[in-house]
């Protein structure tokens, strides 16, 4: 079983601040990362038939590729506890998860402006980043 990629927007801080929070709670997935401007989540989304993906992050584990709301909640899950509960909204109808989130990508860069900077990432962070 491969570690578990998520791709995001290399360009939007509230993206690089879910990056850090992931890392940050992840006990036991090992998830890895890819900014979708990098030549590997350009090869990764490709691979997975996605094309660039615009306004998502994208989770690829071993059991397939997740979009959107699926692949926040699949990593919420991934998390374990408090934040797995997040995962009873898989039962929500993918519509109105989708909606949700929809609103939240289209102004995440406006909520960026209300978040402080990101520091450089540390080693264990650099060292799951995929180039």
């Amino acid at each position: 079983m491969s570690p578990p990629v998520i791709i995001f927007d290399g360009e939007c801080l509230f993206c690089q601040r879910s990056v850090r929070f992931i890392h940050r709670h992840d006990r036991s997935r090992g998830y890895r990362f890819a900014a979708r401007q990098t030549a590997a989540g350009e090869r990764l989304l490709a691979e997975a038939g996605v094309g660039l993906a615009p306004n998502s992050m994208v989770l690829i584990d071993d059991q397939g590729t997740w979009l959107r709301s699926d692949a926040v909640l699949r990593i919420a899950v991934g998390l374990g506890a408090p934040w797995s509960a997040a995962g009873a909204f898989l039962h929500v109808p993918r519509r109105l998860r989708d909606a949700a989130y929809g609103v939240v990508a289209a102004i995440r860069h406006r909520l960026s402006r209300f978040l402080p900077a990101c520091e450089l990432p540390d080693a264990a962070l650099r060292a799951r980043m995929l180039e």
